[in-house]
């Protein structure tokens, strides 16, 4: 079943303030809502990177679910993972800095974490998409001029690869909407889940 005619009969709500996000979905001509999700205290979720982002994708549907009376609610998690670090977005510039110089030179991984719940049926999947990135050797004026844009602030791992970010990156292994945050093969397929599971019930 294709993904338009799916989302055209239920309402798509996005658990999620990221601009990234919606963007990818716009460009996917995809209608949506956003509601954003209750803060979520991650000091007690798991440190393995990908029950991280599952969780934290969960808990943001739950968190607007009763919010909603019907409709496909979406959530979303991403860390950037070095070295089994998972580094997540800077509190201040010092702190961009530091993550700017570990990630320098070096390949680290980005998960993204997914939920969808049909809120009607109650049912739920998760799911999670890995890519590999490549750094440049960054020099540490680099580093400070990227800071100062602000653009590192909001993001996983302090820096954004659709954006002035780009630089930064060497090459990557895997797909870059799930960089950007919004794995769309990853969705497409829960989407798919959760539609055929509804409908072998009825």
């Amino acid at each position: 079943m294709e993904l338009s005619h799916v989302l055209s009969r239920s309402k798509l709500i996005l658990a999620s303030t990221s601009p990234r996000r919606a963007e990818i979905l716009r460009k996917q001509r995809i209608d949506f809502e956003v509601i954003s999700p209750e803060d979520i205290d991650e000091e007690k979720i798991s440190s393995d990177p990908v029950e991280h982002v599952t969780q934290l994708s969960r808990r943001k549907v739950e968190s607007v679910s009763h919010k909603v009376q019907e409709g496909l609610i979406l959530g979303a998690d991403t860390i950037v993972v070095l070295n089994g670090e998972i580094l997540g977005k800077p509190m201040d510039q010092a702190d961009a800095e530091r993550i700017l110089k570990k990630l320098s030179g070096k390949t680290h991984r980005v998960y993204t974490g997914l939920t969808l719940m049909d809120k009607k049926s109650g049912r739920i999947f998760s799911a999670y998409d890995c890519t590999e990135v490549k750094f440049n050797e960054l020099a540490e004026e680099e580093i400070r001029s990227y800071i100062a844009t602000g653009e590192p602030m909001d993001k996983a791992g302090a820096y954004g690869i659709q954006g002035m970010g780009n630089f930064l990156v060497n090459r990557i292994k895997g797909n870059l909407d799930n960089v950007i945050g919004l794995p769309m093969q990853k969705f497409k397929e829960i989407v798919k889940m959760i539609t055929e599971t509804i409908k072998a019930e009825n």
